[in-house]
């Protein structure tokens, strides 16, 4: 497969012009260094309308120094639960909001450096498709009107290569230039969605950021729109940060994955190995947690779960999981020590002081399915 250049296919007339790219450089100058680099991001949330003691007691630590980094051509998925920090870490990366603390870096750029001017204009290589195919598209505008206007944000070409740059892009994303000056709210759900992918790409950025982009679609339109972006990531050479939650899609899509819980990245892998593999009792819950049409494979997992999460548990001093976990729920080193996140094995991560043991535990006979109690534990 050919990898067409940034800048748009040689002799395209509809390619986006840009000025030269800081950071960028030749490709041997760039090396193997990832697209973004992600390093210790932290994020908390205070509620404005309560006094200073209150703020300190309801805030939110939506991120606890996030690290990861994606590869150019790669995705990179983040799994959790909602509240686990997933949107707020994308949402940091494109500086949509502003990190309390930590570095982002985009192709050699510190994008946390930049000013409004600079961000700007690096936004055109980062771009984002949101959840929400129903409110992130103007109702004012036609399909092609909204499609066009990134172009025109970035004062790129003339009316009339805008608007062939824009049906372009909308027939490469399944719809016909016969359906351009309709208004959004003519189409369907898995439509609206492409019109969204098309506007995000009609720039040709590098870095996609795909928040849920399939969450509010029907199952068989979900299908379509990831074959879509498959396709699209092929053709482009894209880059993808996929917000998901959904671990079937997940497995579907990414390359590797990371697991967010509580704000905190808590297992990292490729998605083979995640799957084969788990060894956090979080990604070991969630990927049990999954239907499958045998329920007696359900009441298996059931019972080598064994435990119900208690409802409003926060984060101590120790291992955010603890208080629901049932490897570390009565370990005292589980209770007192934060787990690092480490590498157990070449590019698979865990943040656990027992990683594997629920696992273990889960795939045994049903006779031996209780947690091993640790002999230091009191």
């Amino acid at each position: 497969m050919t990898t067409p250049d940034h800048e748009g296919r040689p002799g395209d007339g509809n390619a986006v012009e840009r000025g030269p790219r800081p950071g960028s450089g030749s490709a041997a100058e760039r090396g193997p260094r990832p697209l973004l680099e992600v390093h210790e991001l932290s994020k908390t949330y205070h509620s404005k309308s309560l006094g200073a003691r209150l703020r300190r007691a309801n805030e939110v630590k939506a991120l606890r120094e996030v690290s990861f980094d994606v590869k150019r051509g790669e995705t990179l998925g983040l799994v959790g639960e909602s509240g686990s920090g997933k949107s707020t870490a994308a949402s940091c990366v494109l500086r949509l909001t502003e990190p309390d603390s930590g570095s982002v870096t985009f192709d050699g750029v510190d994008v946390r450096s930049l000013s409004k001017s600079e961000l700007r204009r690096l936004r055109s290589r980062m771009q984002i498709v949101f959840q929400d195919p129903y409110g992130s598209l103007d109702p004012r505008f036609s399909v092609r009107e909204l499609v066009e206007e990134p172009l025109l944000v970035h004062g790129l070409h003339d009316d009339r290569a805008r608007r062939e740059r824009a049906l372009q892009m909308l027939e490469r994303v399944g719809l016909s230039a016969s359906q351009a000056e309709r208004n959004a709210h003519a189409f369907s759900g898995g439509q609206r969605q492409r019109i969204a992918i098309a506007r995000a790409l009609v720039l040709n950025p590098e870095l996609v950021v795909l928040d849920e982009p399939v969450t509010a679609l029907d199952v068989s339109v979900q299908a379509q729109v990831l074959n879509l972006l498959t396709e699209l990531q092929k053709e482009l050479n894209l880059t993808y940060l996929f917000i998901v939650h959904d671990l079937a899609v997940a497995q579907y899509l990414c390359h590797r994955i990371a697991v967010m819980y509580l704000g905190e990245i808590v297992e990292m892998a490729s998605s083979q190995e995640l799957f084969d593999n788990p060894l956090h009792p979080y990604t070991v819950t969630l990927l049990m947690a999954a239907p499958v049409p045998d329920p007696d494979v359900m009441a298996s997992r059931r019972t080598a779960l064994g435990t119900t999460a208690p409802a409003g548990s926060k984060p101590g001093t120790g291992c955010p999981l603890q208080p629901r976990c049932p490897v570390g729920m009565n370990r005292a080193e589980c209770a007192s020590q934060r787990p690092v996140l480490r590498e157990v094995s070449p590019g698979h991560q865990v943040a656990c002081h027992y990683p594997g043991e629920l696992q273990a535990a889960a795939t045994a006979p049903r006779t031996n399915t209780a947690i091993p109690e640790s002999p230091s534990n009191p």
